[in-house]
Protein backbone atom coordinates (compact mmCIF):
# COMPACT_ATOMS: atom_id res chain seq x y z
CA UNK A 1 0.00 0.00 0.00
CA UNK A 2 1.44 3.41 -0.95
CA UNK A 3 2.29 5.80 1.88
CA UNK A 4 -0.31 8.52 2.36
CA UNK A 5 0.97 12.08 2.05
CA UNK A 6 0.58 14.22 5.17
CA UNK A 7 -1.46 17.45 5.18
CA UNK A 8 -0.68 19.62 8.20
CA UNK A 9 -3.70 21.58 9.45
CA UNK A 10 -2.87 24.61 11.59
CA UNK A 11 -5.17 25.88 14.31
CA UNK A 12 -5.24 27.74 17.59
CA UNK A 13 -5.17 25.54 20.66
CA UNK A 14 -8.46 26.51 22.30
CA UNK A 15 -11.13 23.85 22.75
CA UNK A 16 -13.38 25.52 20.17
CA UNK A 17 -10.56 25.94 17.66
CA UNK A 18 -9.60 22.27 18.01
CA UNK A 19 -13.22 21.16 17.57
CA UNK A 20 -13.39 23.22 14.39
CA UNK A 21 -10.11 21.83 13.03
CA UNK A 22 -11.17 18.25 13.79
CA UNK A 23 -14.46 18.83 11.98
CA UNK A 24 -12.52 20.05 8.93
CA UNK A 25 -10.18 17.06 9.07
CA UNK A 26 -13.09 14.64 9.36
CA UNK A 27 -14.73 16.10 6.26
CA UNK A 28 -11.53 16.24 4.24
CA UNK A 29 -10.45 12.72 5.25
CA UNK A 30 -13.66 11.34 3.77
CA UNK A 31 -13.10 13.23 0.52
CA UNK A 32 -9.38 12.52 0.27
CA UNK A 33 -8.53 9.15 1.89
CA UNK A 34 -5.20 9.17 0.05
CA UNK A 35 -3.99 11.90 2.44
CA UNK A 36 -3.31 11.78 6.15
CA UNK A 37 -4.37 14.95 7.99
CA UNK A 38 -2.76 16.01 11.25
CA UNK A 39 -3.30 18.99 13.57
CA UNK A 40 -0.56 21.50 14.34
CA UNK A 41 -1.45 23.92 17.15
CA UNK A 42 -0.10 27.47 17.00
CA UNK A 43 -0.23 30.00 19.85
CA UNK A 44 -1.51 33.37 18.62
CA UNK A 45 -1.30 36.90 20.02
CA UNK A 46 -5.00 36.77 20.87
CA UNK A 47 -4.42 33.68 23.00
CA UNK A 48 -1.54 35.28 24.88
CA UNK A 49 -3.44 38.52 25.71
CA UNK A 50 -6.56 37.07 27.32
CA UNK A 51 -7.19 40.02 29.64
CA UNK A 52 -6.87 42.83 27.09
CA UNK A 53 -10.06 44.12 25.37
CA UNK A 54 -10.13 43.48 21.62
CA UNK A 55 -10.38 47.16 20.71
CA UNK A 56 -7.19 47.95 22.67
CA UNK A 57 -5.09 45.31 20.93
CA UNK A 58 -2.69 46.34 18.19
CA UNK A 59 -3.48 45.35 14.62
CA UNK A 60 -6.40 43.34 13.24
CA UNK A 61 -4.98 39.84 12.84
CA UNK A 62 -4.23 38.91 16.43
CA UNK A 63 -6.03 35.54 16.15
CA UNK A 64 -4.46 34.49 12.85
CA UNK A 65 -1.13 36.33 12.42
CA UNK A 66 1.04 33.51 13.77
CA UNK A 67 -0.93 30.92 11.77
CA UNK A 68 -0.31 32.90 8.59
CA UNK A 69 3.38 33.09 9.42
CA UNK A 70 3.44 29.31 9.89
CA UNK A 71 1.81 28.95 6.47
CA UNK A 72 4.32 31.30 4.89
CA UNK A 73 7.24 29.37 6.40
CA UNK A 74 5.83 26.04 5.19
CA UNK A 75 5.29 24.67 8.69
CA UNK A 76 1.61 23.94 7.93
CA UNK A 77 -0.28 23.37 4.67
CA UNK A 78 -3.60 24.96 5.55
CA UNK A 79 -5.01 26.93 8.46
CA UNK A 80 -8.49 26.81 9.95
CA UNK A 81 -9.90 30.05 11.35
CA UNK A 82 -13.23 31.32 12.58
CA UNK A 83 -14.19 33.49 9.64
CA UNK A 84 -15.00 36.43 11.90
CA UNK A 85 -11.36 36.53 13.06
CA UNK A 86 -9.97 36.95 9.52
CA UNK A 87 -9.12 40.56 8.58
CA UNK A 88 -10.14 41.90 5.19
CA UNK A 89 -6.49 42.04 4.09
CA UNK A 90 -4.55 38.78 4.30
CA UNK A 91 -0.82 38.41 4.59
CA UNK A 92 0.81 38.62 1.15
CA UNK A 93 0.85 35.23 -0.58
CA UNK A 94 -2.21 33.91 1.30
CA UNK A 95 -5.71 33.11 0.02
CA UNK A 96 -9.11 32.10 1.36
CA UNK A 97 -9.34 28.63 -0.14
CA UNK A 98 -12.76 27.82 1.35
CA UNK A 99 -15.60 29.35 3.31
CA UNK A 100 -17.50 26.52 4.97
CA UNK A 101 -21.27 26.37 5.24
CA UNK A 102 -22.54 28.64 7.98
CA UNK A 103 -24.17 26.86 10.87
CA UNK A 104 -25.50 29.67 13.09
CA UNK A 105 -24.66 33.32 12.38
CA UNK A 106 -26.66 34.82 15.25
CA UNK A 107 -25.53 35.90 18.69
CA UNK A 108 -26.77 34.01 21.73
CA UNK A 109 -28.19 35.49 24.94
CA UNK A 110 -27.27 33.47 28.03
CA UNK A 111 -28.99 34.32 31.30
CA UNK A 112 -30.49 32.61 34.32
CA UNK A 113 -32.45 35.72 35.24
CA UNK A 114 -34.03 37.81 32.48
CA UNK A 115 -35.19 37.28 28.88
CA UNK A 116 -33.30 39.55 26.53
CA UNK A 117 -36.41 41.55 25.68
CA UNK A 118 -37.01 42.35 29.36
CA UNK A 119 -33.64 43.94 30.11
CA UNK A 120 -34.02 47.14 32.14
CA UNK A 121 -31.72 49.97 33.27
CA UNK A 122 -29.12 48.70 35.72
CA UNK A 123 -28.83 45.24 34.18
CA UNK A 124 -25.19 44.12 33.87
CA UNK A 125 -24.28 42.38 30.62
CA UNK A 126 -20.92 40.84 29.77
CA UNK A 127 -19.41 41.16 26.30
CA UNK A 128 -15.99 41.98 24.87
CA UNK A 129 -17.49 43.33 21.64
CA UNK A 130 -17.97 47.00 20.77
CA UNK A 131 -20.42 45.85 18.10
CA UNK A 132 -22.65 44.19 20.67
CA UNK A 133 -22.25 47.08 23.10
CA UNK A 134 -23.46 49.65 20.58
CA UNK A 135 -26.50 47.63 19.55
CA UNK A 136 -27.33 46.57 23.10
CA UNK A 137 -27.31 50.12 24.46
CA UNK A 138 -29.37 51.31 21.52
CA UNK A 139 -32.00 48.71 22.39
CA UNK A 140 -31.77 48.97 26.18
CA UNK A 141 -30.83 52.39 27.52
CA UNK A 142 -29.21 52.27 30.95
CA UNK A 143 -27.78 48.78 30.65
CA UNK A 144 -24.26 48.44 32.06
CA UNK A 145 -21.77 46.57 29.88
CA UNK A 146 -18.70 44.91 31.43
CA UNK A 147 -15.70 43.48 29.51
CA UNK A 148 -15.70 39.75 28.85
CA UNK A 149 -12.68 37.92 27.44
CA UNK A 150 -11.37 34.37 27.48
CA UNK A 151 -12.50 31.13 25.89
CA UNK A 152 -16.14 30.04 25.90
CA UNK A 153 -15.89 28.08 29.16
CA UNK A 154 -14.19 31.00 30.91
CA UNK A 155 -16.92 33.40 29.83
CA UNK A 156 -19.70 31.04 30.85
CA UNK A 157 -18.12 30.70 34.29
CA UNK A 158 -17.95 34.47 34.67
CA UNK A 159 -21.72 34.66 34.22
CA UNK A 160 -22.16 32.71 37.45
CA UNK A 161 -19.15 33.91 39.45
CA UNK A 162 -19.59 37.63 38.78
CA UNK A 163 -23.35 37.74 39.16
CA UNK A 164 -24.00 39.14 35.69
CA UNK A 165 -27.53 39.56 34.40
CA UNK A 166 -26.44 37.81 31.23
CA UNK A 167 -23.74 37.48 28.60
CA UNK A 168 -23.74 37.49 24.80
CA UNK A 169 -21.68 34.95 22.85
CA UNK A 170 -21.58 33.78 19.25
CA UNK A 171 -24.19 31.07 18.80
CA UNK A 172 -21.97 29.08 16.45
CA UNK A 173 -19.29 28.49 19.06
CA UNK A 174 -21.81 27.12 21.53
CA UNK A 175 -23.35 24.86 18.88
CA UNK A 176 -19.97 23.48 17.81
CA UNK A 177 -19.06 22.76 21.43
CA UNK A 178 -22.35 20.97 22.06
CA UNK A 179 -23.47 23.63 24.53
CA UNK A 180 -26.79 24.47 22.90
CA UNK A 181 -28.58 23.93 26.20
CA UNK A 182 -26.79 26.97 27.64
CA UNK A 183 -28.44 29.26 25.08
CA UNK A 184 -31.40 31.14 26.57
CA UNK A 185 -32.33 32.59 23.18
CA UNK A 186 -30.80 33.36 19.82
CA UNK A 187 -30.92 37.06 19.00
CA UNK A 188 -32.51 37.92 15.66
CA UNK A 189 -30.44 40.16 13.36
CA UNK A 190 -33.22 42.76 13.62
CA UNK A 191 -32.02 43.27 17.20
CA UNK A 192 -28.37 42.23 17.08
CA UNK A 193 -26.44 42.02 13.82
CA UNK A 194 -23.54 39.55 14.10
CA UNK A 195 -19.88 40.05 13.31
CA UNK A 196 -18.74 39.80 9.71
CA UNK A 197 -18.27 36.13 8.85
CA UNK A 198 -19.73 34.85 12.12
CA UNK A 199 -20.80 31.20 11.95
CA UNK A 200 -18.52 30.20 9.05
CA UNK A 201 -15.00 28.78 9.02
CA UNK A 202 -12.16 29.90 6.78
CA UNK A 203 -9.60 27.55 5.27
CA UNK A 204 -6.52 29.57 4.35
CA UNK A 205 -3.65 28.35 2.16
CA UNK A 206 -0.64 29.71 0.33
CA UNK A 207 -1.53 30.96 -3.15
CA UNK A 208 1.27 28.87 -4.64
CA UNK A 209 0.11 25.63 -3.00
CA UNK A 210 -2.29 24.21 -5.56
CA UNK A 211 -2.66 20.88 -3.78
CA UNK A 212 -3.78 22.48 -0.53
CA UNK A 213 -6.10 24.79 -2.47
CA UNK A 214 -7.70 21.88 -4.33
CA UNK A 215 -8.21 19.91 -1.13
CA UNK A 216 -9.55 22.86 0.89
CA UNK A 217 -11.89 23.98 -1.89
CA UNK A 218 -13.87 20.76 -1.43
CA UNK A 219 -15.44 22.38 1.66
CA UNK A 220 -16.26 25.70 0.01
CA UNK A 221 -19.99 26.52 0.31
CA UNK A 222 -20.91 28.99 -2.40
CA UNK A 223 -23.96 30.64 -0.77
CA UNK A 224 -22.02 31.14 2.47
CA UNK A 225 -19.04 32.47 0.53
CA UNK A 226 -21.22 34.98 -1.33
CA UNK A 227 -22.78 36.24 1.91
CA UNK A 228 -19.46 36.43 3.75
CA UNK A 229 -17.65 38.19 0.89
CA UNK A 230 -20.39 40.81 0.71
CA UNK A 231 -19.94 41.36 4.46
CA UNK A 232 -16.17 41.57 4.06
CA UNK A 233 -16.54 44.08 1.24
CA UNK A 234 -18.60 46.22 3.61
CA UNK A 235 -15.94 45.97 6.33
CA UNK A 236 -13.14 46.60 3.85
CA UNK A 237 -14.70 49.86 2.63
CA UNK A 238 -15.19 51.06 6.20
CA UNK A 239 -11.57 50.24 7.00
CA UNK A 240 -12.91 48.66 10.16
CA UNK A 241 -12.43 45.52 12.21
CA UNK A 242 -13.49 44.12 15.56
CA UNK A 243 -12.12 47.31 17.15
CA UNK A 244 -15.15 49.31 15.96
CA UNK A 245 -18.92 48.92 16.52
CA UNK A 246 -19.92 47.45 13.15
CA UNK A 247 -22.21 44.50 12.39
CA UNK A 248 -23.28 42.89 9.12
CA UNK A 249 -25.13 39.85 7.86
CA UNK A 250 -25.57 38.52 4.34
CA UNK A 251 -28.32 36.04 3.54
CA UNK A 252 -28.58 34.00 0.34
CA UNK A 253 -32.03 32.75 -0.66
CA UNK A 254 -31.79 31.03 -4.02
CA UNK A 255 -30.34 33.59 -6.44
CA UNK A 256 -31.04 36.51 -4.10
CA UNK A 257 -28.48 37.98 -1.73
CA UNK A 258 -29.55 40.45 0.97
CA UNK A 259 -26.93 42.30 3.00
CA UNK A 260 -27.87 44.20 6.16
CA UNK A 261 -25.36 46.22 8.15
CA UNK A 262 -25.12 48.72 10.98
CA UNK A 263 -22.68 51.24 12.47
CA UNK A 264 -23.27 52.64 15.94
CA UNK A 265 -21.77 54.64 18.76
CA UNK A 266 -21.02 53.12 22.15
CA UNK A 267 -23.56 55.13 24.13
CA UNK A 268 -26.37 53.74 21.99
CA UNK A 269 -27.66 57.13 20.93
CA UNK A 270 -26.94 56.68 17.24
CA UNK A 271 -27.26 53.47 15.25
CA UNK A 272 -27.23 53.62 11.45
CA UNK A 273 -28.69 50.59 9.69
CA UNK A 274 -29.44 49.82 6.05
CA UNK A 275 -29.63 46.92 3.60
CA UNK A 276 -29.19 46.03 -0.07
CA UNK A 277 -30.63 43.17 -2.12
CA UNK A 278 -29.30 41.76 -5.38
CA UNK A 279 -30.94 39.22 -7.65
CA UNK A 280 -29.05 36.73 -9.81
CA UNK A 281 -25.97 36.59 -7.60
CA UNK A 282 -24.94 33.23 -9.07
CA UNK A 283 -22.82 32.69 -11.06
CA UNK A 284 -21.37 36.03 -10.00
CA UNK A 285 -17.69 36.48 -9.19
CA UNK A 286 -16.30 37.20 -5.75
CA UNK A 287 -15.49 40.80 -6.65
CA UNK A 288 -19.17 41.47 -7.41
CA UNK A 289 -20.19 40.22 -3.94
CA UNK A 290 -17.53 42.40 -2.34
CA UNK A 291 -18.64 45.42 -4.34
CA UNK A 292 -22.17 44.97 -3.03
CA UNK A 293 -20.76 45.33 0.47
CA UNK A 294 -18.73 48.37 -0.51
CA UNK A 295 -21.85 50.00 -1.93
CA UNK A 296 -23.73 49.52 1.33
CA UNK A 297 -20.74 50.88 3.24
CA UNK A 298 -20.73 54.01 1.11
CA UNK A 299 -24.41 54.55 1.92
CA UNK A 300 -23.84 54.26 5.65
CA UNK A 301 -20.72 56.41 5.57
CA UNK A 302 -22.63 59.12 3.73
CA UNK A 303 -25.49 58.86 6.25
CA UNK A 304 -23.19 59.69 9.16
CA UNK A 305 -21.18 56.53 9.68
CA UNK A 306 -17.94 58.33 8.82
CA UNK A 307 -18.34 60.64 11.81
CA UNK A 308 -19.11 57.71 14.13
CA UNK A 309 -16.11 55.66 13.01
CA UNK A 310 -13.68 58.55 13.38
CA UNK A 311 -13.95 58.12 17.16
CA UNK A 312 -12.60 54.55 16.98
CA UNK A 313 -9.70 54.90 14.60
CA UNK A 314 -6.17 54.76 16.02
CA UNK A 315 -4.77 58.23 16.75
Amino acid sequence: MPTRSIIRVGTRGSRLALVQARWVIEKLSRRFPEHQFCIVTVKTSGDLLQDKPFHLMDGKAFFIKELEESLLQGEIDLAVHSMKDVPTVLLSGMQIAAVTERIEPRDAWISYRVPFGELSPGAVVGTGSLRRTAQLKHLCAGVEVVPLRGNVDTRLNKLEKEGLTGIILAGAGLVRLGLQERISELLPPEKMLPAVGQGALCLETRIEDQKALRISAALDHRPSRAAVMAERGFLEKLGAGCQVPVGAMGLCQGERLTLTAAVGDLDGKKLLRDSLTREGVFPAEEEEWREMGRELARKLLHAGGKDILEHYRPS
